[in-house]
């Protein structure tokens, strides 16, 4: 009998994976996930950008954006709670090539967080360790990339690969520590805004006009990814489906909070006119605040545990992404073996790593090429789901729903329409054809479109004459497993 901490997952929908994520755990996946380090390095950006109230509002109607799409994620998940999240709504809410492009983007979207955060490690380091940079190799794009400062990356990409082939409760210890000493940095950071802060250094509270404000709510979808890693490990946790769904949303609502107490305490820590002198503005409030050096470690201890949370929840969801997709025939069938012995996606995981491991040997320029490059695949995703919700809804109103979201009538309906408006909206904010567009580097254009042909290329090769359905998956994977007979 399996030990009830790790039930293996078996039955209909089971394939093998060990069930050992209980509240906390899921919790803190999509939590860590949504807070890496951007609220270390950027929160200066911000704060120039839209001003103090600005960047806030920004963020917070970024937030109930994703609030939207997070609450339309819980239902689904409530009702397949199976491995590879999106995957298994886009299947059978719209069919396997559909499902194989939102699965596709959103996996590009994820290792896209993996790779910024391998580069953010030694850029993290460089302060701790002055002396970090030593044998030059390179210089890309302005920036000189050195043996030792890429070796940083390269190393903790293969610790965290390692302890995600481990196991997944393992992985999860991991988060759950490192979670734990980020919210304590950002009680911090609160208490330094009453202790040494001042209300007159918020002003101004607004700058930048709507340009501003909508070049700080664009990285927004790029922070808040993460909520939706829960749905990628459904099959792991130990807990009732619709509880599944409802921490989906929570940790949506706690990454609000945190982000609004970041700005909010750092604009209270100097005048708006100093922001721009610091290059970790947020460790260096916190020092002034407590009138102290070594608070201002801590915060960059608090963005290494960022980097570390972030980067861990999303190849665990990325690698259960690419599982889902070759389990059921999509992709190369490689990406779908389990470890024999932990019961992980490992070669998911090792490909995942090892492009994570390459990344710090492009220098600091890949930080911004790789985060524009990601963010417009993951709201494609978000807004193919929310499509999806509402197809469901409609062509199955009777499917089982643990977690039936907006009551019995239409409340539902009307929380999907939003979400597939916003989000739409949110894909055009990135297009360059308004003058409050972001503007992204060609180098991300090309990341971009080469991911999206891969994927579109899979997607010519699946048979055809599938319909979206309870079944698609199981009749693709039928009809993959005859192609490959011949």
């Amino acid at each position: 009998m399996s030990h009830p901490e790790t039930q293996t997952v078996t039955g209909d929908r089971g394939h093998g994976f060990v069930r050992a994520l209980g509240t906390v755990d899921a919790l803190f996946i999509g939590f860590g996930a949504m807070i890496g380090f951007g609220w270390v390095v950027l929160t200066g950006e911000w704060l120039n950008g839209a001003g103090t109230l600005g960047a806030i509002i920004a963020f917070a109607v970024g937030g109930i954006i994703m609030c939207f799409v997070g609450t339309v994620y819980s239902e689904m998940v409530a009702a397949m709670p199976h491995a590879g999240g999106e995957h298994n709504y886009l299947i059978r809410a719209m069919g396997p090539r559909v499902s194989l492009f939102g699965s596709w983007a959103i996996t590009g979207g994820y290792i896209s967080v993996v790779m910024f955060e391998a580069v953010s490690v030694p850029k993290t380091a460089v302060y701790l360790f002055p002396n970090l940079e030593q044998i030059k190799l390179w210089n890309v794009a302005g920036f000189d990339v050195y043996l030792t400062w890429a070796l940083v990356g390269t190393i903790t990409a293969i610790i965290i690969a390692w302890v995600n082939i481990r196991g997944v409760k393992l992985a999860s210890m991991v988060q759950t520590f490192v979670v734990w000493f980020l919210i304590i940095v950002g009680l911090m950071l609160l208490t330094g805004g009453f202790v040494g802060g001042s209300l007159e250094n918020t002003e101004p509270l607004f700058t930048g006009g709507g340009a501003g404000f909508i070049g700080v709510m664009a990285v927004v979808p790029f922070l808040f990814v993460g909520f939706d890693v829960i749905p990628q490990s459904a099959e792991e946790v130990k807990l009732p489906p619709a509880k599944i769904g409802k921490l989906v949303v929570l940790s949506v609502i706690m990454a609000i909070v945190f982000y609004i107490i970041i700005i909010g305490t750092t604009s209270m820590a100097m005048p708006a006119d100093e922001l721009g002198t610091h290059d970790l503005v947020t460790a260096d409030a916190l020092s002034i605040m407590f009138d102290s050096d070594i608070w201002g470690k801590i915060v960059i201890a608090g963005g290494l545990a960022g980097i570390i949370t972030s980067w861990n929840a999303f190849l665990m969801g990325s690698s259960r992404l690419m599982w889902a997709m070759a389990a059921a025939g999509m992709i190369p069938k490689w990406f779908g073996k389990l470890h024999p012995k932990y019961r992980t996606p490992s070669n998911a995981i090792i490909f995942i790593g090892i492009l994570s491991a390459i990344a710090p040997f492009f220098g600091t320029a890949a930080l911004g090429w790789i985060v524009d490059a990601g963010s417009p695949a993951i709201v494609i995703a978000y807004f193919l789901v929310s499509v999806g919700f509402l197809v469901l809804r409609k062509r199955e109103p009777n499917m089982e729903r643990p977690l039936r979201i907006g009551g019995d009538r239409n409340g539902g309906v009307v929380i999907g329409v939003i979400s597939s408006v916003l989000t739409f909206i949110l894909f055009i904010l990135y297009i360059p054809i308004t003058p409050v567009s972001a503007q992204l580097a060609w180098q991300s254009w090309v990341g971009f479109a080469v991911w999206l042909l891969v994927g579109i290329w899979f997607m010519i090769k699946l048979p055809t004459g599938i319909k979206a359905g309870p079944n698609a998956e199981n009749e693709l994977l039928a009809k993959v497993k005859a192609l490959r007979g011949k």
